[in-house]
């Protein structure tokens, strides 16, 4: 539970809201596709895993292509979520062809889930050293 800060006597000054981070694209809104793969919270990466999941060009003509790749992260996110132990941050480790050629590479992210703008419970994707 958080601090009210107008309680506590604190001004609040400036907030960055969790829309304004996806209107402004440090955040990609997956909330659509998640739903389909069973999320029932609204669902966003930062800029730094949508790097991840938005394939070169080269990889494209591999048949890579940003909606399978979001696809494969969420139900890898899924079912690491079924297992853990605690659900408010999971780290987890979707292999992703990275280059051509190569074989796919292990890439560690972490899920936090946590309130959005409104109280409501929401799921954030990042990279390790994001927050």
């Amino acid at each position: 539970m958080g601090i009210d800060m107008k309680s506590e006597g604190f001004e609040v000054i400036h907030a960055y809201t969790r829309a304004q981070a996806i209107e402004d694209g440090v955040l990609v809104d997956l909330s659509g596709l998640a739903r389909e793969a069973g999320f029932r919270w609204p669902l966003a990466v930062t800029r730094g895993v949508w790097g991840v999941i938005e394939p070169r060009r080269e990889l494209e003509k591999e048949g890579q292509s940003c909606n399978g790749r979001a696809w494969d992260l969420l139900n890898i996110l899924r079912a690491e979520l079924r297992s853990a132990q605690c659900r408010r941050e999971v780290c987890f480790a979707p292999y992703i062809l990275m280059e051509c050629g190569k074989p796919p590479r292990q890439v560690t992210m972490r899920a936090v889930s946590g309130p959005g703008d409104d109280g409501e419970p929401v799921i954030t994707v990042m990279m390790p050293d994001e927050d």
